[in-house]
């Protein structure tokens, strides 16, 4: 859906404005002057404190009454239907306009010079880099995430302005379509997201469908490190010469090559070949290298229409103080929720959580810790997000856990969207695994327990001082890890 934002708007609604997205758009328009308001269910989310602060009044159900009469548009999130939710039927019956969170970011984004950050994995991570790098550099831009950010405040946004906006956009059935990029940073591109996109073909398509909504002279940011982004770009070049290509990443050729990626004292040093000084970054893994470097490729693209007549005095957009600005904010950069977020420390135990649930992410992101924390034992609790995903990639999430000294797997975490009726549950990938690892210290410390909570005896016996603990996953495993960390916090006083 193409819609534009009339002009005369005054007072939005929220269906679900506890949702990542949402509270975030939320914000975004309560701070462009709309009176904002919505509704939601009970269960206590981080957004509820966000909300709060800003003053954005919600309910915490659903009903027919909350819609008033001077409400000019309601916007909704996908986790609820027009023909159920009682307060969009009720919208209806008003003639108020209704509109789905994605559709409404696309028409948000129609008001600026708007970049989306796309790809099977990596786009919180990148976006919120790009928005750390492009507060360093000063320019007047807006960030949606999706989650929160800790160098935001604990918001999924940043506002420093209104004449850029970039905003993390999803594939999942093409709602990435609503947006109005005019530059795209593409990640990753691989199978994923089976319920929807059959084959990897399915879900590469989406991704050249959207890379043609770009405008002429509109660019095309693609990691050279990733086969998927790379046969985007390539097939989208046979149809359209009218766009810049840029690439980004270790196998890529130009300013945002990665030249050097080492890791002294749990930092990880970066160099780009078309930036003069080392980047610092506090979080571990080569995969937050390439976030790093598309995150500079779009902040240096910005740069150049930002100043394009006040150069550094050699030409360069890298004046000085510009340089000491994003490579100090950089290294203040300590991640987002549920990316490498550090619980903290208890026992001797470090505690962390990550929102790791594709096999490629797994293995980068666990192939990162045990280069940043080379000494720790690292105990991993796993969850699976989705039967069809597990299934159809059976064998790389097996393979994912090569770096894992323990590992702890629990039953699939199912999706209410899918449909799926084959064999394979969480007690598969722990025998797949078992026999991959077979003869491997691995295999002796493999353990299935169903629900993520039953684990904490185990795990009070097995942790030790200097191990790193990590729950992963996009399913609700992630109370485990904090349930631990309280324990052996009040077990040290």
């Amino acid at each position: 859906m193409d819609f534009e934002i009339p002009v005369s708007l005054s007072t939005v609604y929220f269906v679900g404005i506890k949702g990542t997205g949402t509270c975030a758009l939320a914000e975004l328009l309560h701070n462009s002057g709309l009176a904002v308001s919505g509704s939601d269910g009970s269960e206590v989310f981080y957004t509820d404190r966000i909300l709060q602060e800003l003053d954005i009044p919600y309910y915490e159900s659903f009903a027919a009454e909350h819609i008033k009469s001077h409400i000019d548009l309601v916007i909704y999130s996908a986790a609820y239907s027009p023909e159920t939710n009682p307060e969009l039927i009720e919208a209806q019956k008003q003639g108020i306009p209704i509109l789905k969170y994605t559709d409404a970011l696309g028409a948000y984004s129609a008001q600026f010079d708007s970049a989306g950050i796309a790809g099977v994995h990596g786009k919180t991570t990148t976006t919120a880099i790009a928005g750390t790098l492009i507060r360093g550099a000063g320019l007047p831009a807006q960030v949606l995430a999706g989650s929160a950010v800790t160098s935001f405040g604990g918001h999924s946004t940043l506002i420093m302005g209104n004449k850029y906006f970039i905003a993390e956009t999803c594939e999942y059935r093409r709602h990435f379509l609503a947006f109005h990029p005019r530059h795209i940073i593409l990640t990753a591109v691989e199978s994923d997201h089976q319920d929807y996109f059959p084959t990897y073909e399915s879900i590469r398509d989406a991704f050249m469908e959207y890379a043609r909504l770009l405008p002429e002279n509109g660019e095309l940011i693609y990691c050279a490190d990733d086969p998927g982004a790379c046969e985007v770009a390539a097939l989208l070049q046979k149809e359209r010469q009218d766009i810049q290509y840029i690439p980004y990443g270790f196998s890529a050729e130009g300013d945002f090559k990665i030249t050097s990626y080492t890791v002294e004292n749990e930092t990880a040093l970066i160099k780009l070949s078309g930036f003069p000084a080392v980047l610092r970054l506090k979080i571990p893994g080569r995969h937050l290298a390439l976030d790093t470097a598309a995150a500079f490729a779009l902040t240096c693209s910005f740069l150049k229409t930002e100043y394009r007549n006040d150069s550094g005095g050699d030409g360069s957009i890298w004046n000085t103080k510009r340089q000491e600005n994003v490579v100090r904010a950089l290294a203040e950069f300590r991640g987002s929720k549920r990316r490498s977020e550090i619980l903290g420390t208890a026992g001797g135990i470090l505690f962390m959580d990550d929102y790791a649930h594709h096999p490629t992410a797994i293995h980068t992101t666990l192939e990162g810790l045990k280069s940043f924390y080379p000494l720790k034992r690292l105990v991993v609790s796993f969850m699976s997000h989705t039967y069809t995903r597990t299934a159809a990639l059976l064998d790389e999430f097996a393979a994912s856990f090569e770096c894992a000294d323990v590992l702890i797997l629990h039953k699939i975490y199912a999706s209410a969207r899918e449909e799926y009726h084959g064999g394979v549950n969480g007690k598969t990938l722990f025998e797949k695994i078992g026999g991959l690892f077979a003869g491997k210290e691995l295999a002796d410390n493999i353990y299935y327990i169903d629900e993520p909570l039953d684990t904490v005896d185990l795990l009070k016996k097995l942790l030790a001082p200097g191990d790193l603990f990590i729950t992963m996953g996009a399913g609700n495993n992630w109370p485990l890890g904090e349930a631990l960390f309280n324990y052996f916090k009040e077990a040290a006083k």
